[in-house]
């Protein structure tokens, strides 16, 4: 018999079917997990970086409610679609940063935007975002753990969860993504 699925994977179907109050119930019940995500991945970052976890989680959960067309399935799920849309947050704010530095002249941002700007990592967030890109196409799993594991900074054990594999499975395929994206980005 399967399991029944928890508040937090209701109230996302319900999100999806349409019912906004669902909204309202799902927000406590994720942002604790949201912010330790943001906190994670902004872990890395300068300790002169302007954004705070708060920033980042608002963003990303803006953008999660907005997608209306994924069918989620769990909560693990849903964290591992926050990890992806937080990478694409810093990515996208670094590129727009990049194109201001090259004076391409048409790009304007807010002063919102300008929080996420991390001058000094972004030329690492590019190459990491395009080695992590590289990867996926040889290998999607490998890319996704590494997603999970760095972005989000989900253990082995919640990682093979929301993969559906085994933690030595995670930790093997973590292991030798390390060692690829090692290479690759020197």
């Amino acid at each position: 018999m399967a399991s029944e699925p928890g508040e937090v994977t209701r109230l996302l179907f319900e999100l999806k079917a349409g019912n906004r109050s669902a909204e309202e119930r799902l927000i406590p019940l994720v942002y604790r997990e949201l912010r330790r995500i943001a906190s994670a991945r902004l872990r890395n970052e300068s300790r002169h970086h302007s954004l705070q976890p708060t920033a980042l989680v608002h963003e990303a959960y803006i953008r999660l409610t907005r997608l209306q067309q994924i069918d989620w399935q769990s909560k693990s799920h849903f964290l591992a679609v926050s990890a992806t849309v937080m990478r694409r947050i810093l990515v996208d704010h670094a590129r727009a940063n990049q194109a201001l530095k090259r004076g391409d002249g048409g790009v304007t941002i807010s002063l919102n935007d300008a929080m996420f700007l991390v001058p000094e990592r972004e030329p690492e967030i590019l190459a990491l975002d395009e080695a992590l890109d590289k990867l996926a196409k040889l290998d999607k799993r490998q890319a996704k753990i590494v997603e999970l594991r760095f972005f989000a900074g989900m253990t082995e054990e919640e990682t093979g969860e929301v993969l559906g594999i085994g933690p030595r499975t995670v930790k093997r395929d973590w292991r030798s993504a390390k060692a690829w994206l090692f290479a690759e980005l020197h």
